[in-house]
């Protein structure tokens, strides 16, 4: 017969708690201005490898075994910085490695900053100011904003929540929880997966002077958000009350887009929301056809976005309740 012993759960409760609290205190506060964030040290770190590697080491084999170095160092760096700061926290006290491990868990989660960077743009719209709008846009994407009209605002602002939704909140949160069921703990595999993004972001372009240098990183970061991803994608088919279908349109258009992953995001969006995304996109003054995406049912509105960021918290949502509900689980059948 099983024996549950609430003291016992509640020495091992905490692994919960953590990721609880981590995901509130991102909903409720984010980053907060001034603060020293960890990616800020992982860009420091990347800029003062990268640029002395393009200057002296010669494109092709060099800067590929370059590439592999960085990747790994700061990937397994973070990583082991993450757990010996835990551990010196729980050290000191237990109470205090709990919200040590809140913190850098909340850091690596970017739900409140998407919500914040999405309610930014568009603001100035609901005054028609779009001068402004393209102005606040050109901070969170790659693509030239100068001429966008609002329906071409609208869709660049719903490709960027639709695809940073994997990369800056379930992937790491998937990571945390995995690791939250290992003796490591949430913090190192978030850190590490955190780590992999940031150099996916900042090196993994296939353009000089990165071809080589971010080659390795670009690929280990597109198989490390391959399933994250797609677990993603058919959360919100469930969650979307029309699952055949949209997974229908998720399988149609997700493997248009160049990227493994964000094509399948972004198809999700656009089949829960009947939108298209895709279309044509100017970079530097290059024009670039994106593959279309999804249905023109219906208009990109800011209510459709507003609406995109409701999924992906109900998305947070439910893995936090199955991480904690597996937690228990395991806790009961080891008691």
């Amino acid at each position: 017969m099983l024996k549950f012993e609430f003291s016992s759960f509640w020495h091992n409760f905490p692994s919960s708690l953590i990721l609880l609290l981590a995901a509130f205190e991102d909903y409720l506060v984010g980053d907060p201005w001034g603060w020293y964030h960890p990616v800020r040290a992982m860009g420091l770190a990347i800029q003062v490898y990268s640029q002395p590697a393009i200057k002296w080491l010669s494109p092709g084999l060099q800067r590929r075994l370059a590439g592999i170095g960085l990747g790994l160092g700061l990937i397994i760096g973070s990583a082991i910085v993450g757990w010996y700061t835990v551990i010196v926290a729980n050290w000191l006290q237990p109470i205090v490695g709990i919200i040590v491990q809140v913190i850098i868990l909340a850091s690596c989660l970017a739900g409140r900053s998407l919500a914040m960077a999405a309610q930014d743009v568009m603001a100035p719209l609901q005054s028609e100011d779009l001068a402004l709008a393209r102005s606040r846009l050109s901070r969170y994407v790659g693509r030239d904003t100068a001429h966008l009209s609002q329906s071409e605002i609208l869709r660049a602002l719903l490709e960027t929540v639709a695809e940073n939704t994997v990369d800056g909140v379930t992937a790491p949160l998937f990571y945390a929880i995995i690791g939250s069921f290992t003796p490591l703990g949430a913090v190192p595999l978030a850190l590490a997966y955190k780590a992999a993004s940031t150099l996916d972001s900042m090196v993994g372009y296939r353009r000089e002077p990165y071809t080589d240098l971010g080659w390795f990183s670009a690929q280990l970061e597109d198989r490390l958000t391959w399933l994250p991803c797609r677990l993603t994608v058919i959360s919100l088919c469930l969650i979307s009350g029309r699952p055949q279908e949209v997974w229908h349109i998720c399988r149609r258009d997700g493997v248009k887009d160049a990227s493994p992953n964000s094509g399948w995001s972004e198809a999700a969006y656009a089949a829960i929301l009947r939108v298209q995304l895709g279309g044509q996109n100017i970079y530097r003054g290059i024009v670039s056809e994106k593959p279309l995406l999804g249905e023109p049912i219906e208009a990109i509105s800011r209510e459709k976005i507003t609406l995109a960021l409701t999924l992906t918290r109900y998305c947070c949502l439910a893995w936090l309740a199955l991480a904690i509900a597996l937690h228990l689980l395991v806790q009961i059948l080891s008691t």
